[in-house]
């Protein structure tokens, strides 16, 4: 009974295939479409058929089983199917789902070599939902591969081809990649539709005061009024317009005035006072700031109750890390908050809760994003002793290893006399000595040869006070390490740019907020003449104060545009999930003793 049945289902599942293919062409030929079989039974019928209608079979099971995320069968049966035997359409199908599969496995090169097939030249002679599939996964394939320009043109040239749910998520989706772009990636002339798209994203990223980007955007809405995404504004933006209609009027500064925390607190206040006051004399209408003492807080709902009374829409606050953990274990907040500190790691915090801070972590983040762009791959690190350098180890090798970045060891700095000794160990000199020693007692005749460092570590983490590092440099040298790059954070730059302070340092890349880098900038001059503290290392806390100015009414679009980056003093500010800000720095190296600037890396 089997056997007889056996030829009925060839013939209906052939017939499906048909039913459901391009119109035949002999050069071309058909595409497969996937009939109500399993995959067992497509395989069956494509062992007894002729070759053509096999392989329809053969490409519509490997498709089915994509679609059932079985991705190592899909990958099994296509890997048996000779390409180069296949017609155009069917190359075009197998290659395409070969691209599909290799995305999977999160490897777009291979997805895009796949697409790079001859026969998609023929793609445009193909049914519109061929086209649609295979350039879909073109653009995808760009933009896992870092390129979104790329990315973004294959979208707006698939645009037409779609329609309802599908056309509203590639909109959302060359939004998504045109606002990720850098401002200089955005510049053109052309009068494309794409560049269209990137003259939005350029107004978007407009500096300034929330109504000034808005008006930006106005401009731009009116010189391009039948633009797709004129006719259909991006959702963030359409949030942009809701906020810049409600222009924020009254602002708490909440900071100890008294206490160990009350000089961190005032060049805090005197940084934020510095931006009010230039954004006054620009002609701005800036809000009014109302002054409250966070070390004479009998309560924080007694402060919000006060706050409400007296019309606050925002408050900037508190510096005290138990405050701030106290506001993050609150399910909500009465107003805003921009605490200028961070509650623990991982800790949850209410909706209206955002954080801000001179992470350690951040610049840890930063030294490895900026290490895997120069090339590095294989690390060591060398941090204090103490929970501040587990956790900026922590947040080092947390960043380094996501990138698929190997740290090979690590090292906690304590005391100086300790130094050699751990940086010995680091680069295994100590074996090279003793297989030396060892040569010497078996020879029984003097050896001459120095110690051979390990060669796997491409670079140093570092994170030390100017005073480590200086001792840390000479000694790398001292153990035939001297060679090696050092990526550091700001915490052994002092601010003063003094040639002699800095000669046992050269070499080292390091990065520090643009307030100290930029001793030239007008604003820091401005503020240098009314407090000169500011040019030191209290300098991060001016540039960390003027930055919450610039902050407080752009939290919202922070929120509502995860991909808007602010131009700060104390870094280039984004925002990540956990409603935490953070920081990307401008890097310089040490050279002859004197600061010079690193351009960006390319990557």
């Amino acid at each position: 009974m089997i056997a007889c049945l056996r030829p009925l289902l060839a013939l209906c599942l052939v017939g499906l295939l048909a039913a459901c293919a391009s119109p035949p062409s002999s050069t071309l030929g058909e595409l497969p479409r996937t009939p109500q079989a399993s995959i067992e039974q497509l395989l069956q019928q494509a062992a007894e058929s002729k070759p053509e209608q096999a392989a329809l079979l053969r490409l519509a099971a490997a498709d089915l089983a994509y679609q059932q995320k079985n991705i190592a069968r899909a990958d099994s049966i296509l890997e048996q199917m000779q390409l180069a035997s296949l017609k155009p359409a069917q190359q075009i199908y197998a290659s395409t789902l070969a691209a599909e599969l290799a995305l999977t496995r999160d490897k777009p090169k291979a997805a895009l070599k796949a697409l790079g097939h001859p026969s998609l030249e023929r793609l445009a002679e193909l049914p519109i939902e061929q086209q649609v599939r295979t350039q879909l996964a073109r653009a995808s394939a760009l933009q896992a591969d870092g390129q979104i320009l790329a990315a973004a043109r294959e979208r707006v040239y698939i645009a037409p081809l779609l329609s309802d749910e599908a056309a509203k998520s590639n909109h959302e989706s060359i939004w998504s990649l045109v606002s990720s772009l850098p401002s200089e990636q955005l510049q053109t002339s052309d009068a494309t539709e794409l560049a269209g798209w990137l003259g939005l994203a350029l107004a978007a990223k407009t500096p300034g005061t929330l109504q000034q980007q808005q008006a930006a955007i106005d401009a731009w809405l009116a010189q391009h009024p039948q633009h797709p995404a004129a006719l259909q504004l991006p959702p963030a933006l359409s949030k942009l317009q809701e906020l810049s209609s409600q222009p924020l009027q009254e602002i708490a500064l909440l900071l100890p005035q008294e206490g160990p925390l009350a000089a961190v607190a005032r060049a805090l206040r005197d940084g934020f006072l510095s931006a009010h006051y230039q954004a006054q004399q620009a002609g701005q209408n800036p809000p009014n700031i109302q002054f409250y003492d966070s070390s004479r807080l009998s309560s924080l709902d007694e402060f919000y109750r006060q706050a409400q009374s007296a019309g606050v829409q925002l408050v900037i606050g508190p510096l005290e890390k138990p405050l701030v953990k106290q506001l993050s274990d609150r399910e909500q907040l009465p107003i805003t908050t921009l605490a200028l500190n961070y509650s623990d790691p991982g800790q949850e915090g209410p909706p209206q809760l955002f954080q801000f801070g001179l992470a350690a972590e951040d610049e840890a983040r930063e030294a490895a994003r900026r290490a895997w762009a120069d090339g590095m791959r294989r690390a060591a690190a060398l941090v204090p002793r103490g929970d501040w350098g587990d956790r900026v180890l922590d947040a080092f090798r947390q960043s380094w290893q996501a990138q698929g970045g190997t740290l090979i060891a690590a090292e906690h700095v304590d005391q100086p006399v300790e130094l050699a000794r751990q940086i010995a160990e680091l680069f295994q000199l100590r074996e090279s000595e003793a297989r030396t020693k060892r040569l010497k007692n078996t020879l029984g005749v003097a050896v001459a040869a120095e110690p051979a460092r390990r060669q796997d570590i491409d670079f140093i983490f570092l994170a030390a006070t100017p005073q480590q590092a200086q001792q840390i440099k000479p000694t790398l040298a001292f153990q035939y390490a001297g060679d090696v790059p050092v990526y550091a954070t700001s915490h052994l730059f002092t601010g003063n740019h003094s040639d002699a302070q800095y000669q046992d340092l050269n070499g080292i890349r390091f990065c520090e907020t643009p307030w100290l880098l930029n001793v030239d900038d007008p604003v820091r001059q401005q503020v240098e003449s009314q407090w000169p503290q500011a040019g030191g290392s209290l300098g991060r806390l001016y540039a960390m104060g003027a930055d919450a100015y610039h902050l407080a009414p752009r939290l919202s679009q922070l929120k509502a545009l995860p991909d808007t980056r602010i131009d700060g003093l104390s870094g280039n500010l984004s925002l990540n999930p956990a409603q935490r800000i953070e920081r990307q720095l401008p890097w310089a190296e040490f050279r002859g003793g004197r600061v010079e600037h690193l351009p960006d890396s390319l990557n």
